[in-house]
């Protein structure tokens, strides 16, 4: 089996353009070269590899099998060389490699996907690690680094800096087969089984968060308290943009309770006191302080 050369990065360029163009002139024009220097790269590159990669016509060149398949893979390695000069660019500039963001489950959707799509568009070299989580559960993951940047309720501490970006509205809700819903005069919310969103820190520790019932039951996941509730297997407190649209077709309905008719959750920037945002993280975090939350946003993250 003869020996396969290892094509230069100028060589896949060569290729790809005059592929593009379908022409040896037209490449050369493309990229600033002599015709005569664009079909020497090509025919010292099918030597290298043994292969012949166009036909050649009066037309214009024409990929051979062997040459389309070349061809992705040349455009590949362009690209994986393009990304990585980019992001050596981006850290000799001050750039994180990485910015890591904890968002709570009560966090609108809408809000949290146009951050991170302007993000990905602004900072394309730059990787970014999402992860959700309720309560305490965002104040947890700042506090222990595994996120730079914490957006949330708050849980008190010390070694944390916050700014409040915004509310989301709380409403209890339940399906209209339930107790409350059909007859809310005659019943009391205590005495029907409450589902409430627990806090997987410990942090809030014995406090309460808008709990009535004696009965509960106590769910990790906003996903799964939707689920149920649309079940008529209890009633309970949700973000008013996520239940929205069950509210406007009749799968939940709004109750009117005597203790109130909801709550607001104040969502926090959280950072580390120690600790500073690099230029992305920084961007990142005036993106969502300026878009803010509140009852007018369509949705929270954990639907």
């Amino acid at each position: 089996m003869p020996a396969v050369g290892i094509p230069s990065l100028e060589q896949l360029r060569v290729l790809a353009a005059v592929a593009d163009t379908g022409s040896f002139s037209e490449a050369a024009r493309r990229l600033g070269k002599a015709q005569s220097v664009v079909s020497y790269a090509i025919g010292n590159l099918e030597a290298q590899l043994g292969l012949t990669l166009f036909d050649r016509h009066p037309r214009g060149p024409l990929l051979t099998e062997a040459g389309h398949a070349i061809l992705g893979d040349a455009r590949r390695i362009s690209g994986i060389v393009e990304g990585l000069r980019a992001r050596a660019g981006g850290l000799q500039q001050g750039l994180e490699a990485t910015v890591s963001i904890v968002v709570d489950v009560m966090f609108p959707t809408a809000r949290l996907v146009a951050a991170l799509e302007a993000f990905q568009a602004a900072f394309p070299t730059v990787d970014l690690n999402l992860q959700i989580d309720a309560m305490g559960g965002v104040v947890r993951r700042v506090l222990d680094e595994s996120s730079n940047l914490g957006v949330g309720g708050w849980m008190e501490s010390d070694h944390i800096n916050r700014r409040q970006i915004g509310e989301v509205t709380l409403i209890p809700v339940a399906a209209p087969t339930h107790p409350l819903a059909m007859d809310p005069a005659a019943e009391a919310p205590r005495d029907h089984t409450q589902l409430v969103l627990t806090d997987p820190s410990g942090l809030s520790g014995t406090r309460q968060f808008g709990v009535l019932a004696a009965r509960q039951w106590r769910l990790g996941d906003l996903g799964a308290k939707h689920a149920l509730l649309r079940a008529g297997l209890g009633w309970g407190n949700m973000p008013e943009a996520l239940v929205r649209d069950d509210l406007a077709s009749g799968a939940l309905v709004r109750l009117t309770l005597p203790e109130g008719r909801g709550a607001r959750y104040p969502i926090f920037l959280m950072t580390r006191a120690d600790r500073t945002l690099g230029p992305a993280g920084s961007w990142l975090a005036a993106r969502l302080e300026n878009s803010g939350c509140s009852e007018a946003d369509s949705a929270g993250t954990g639907g």
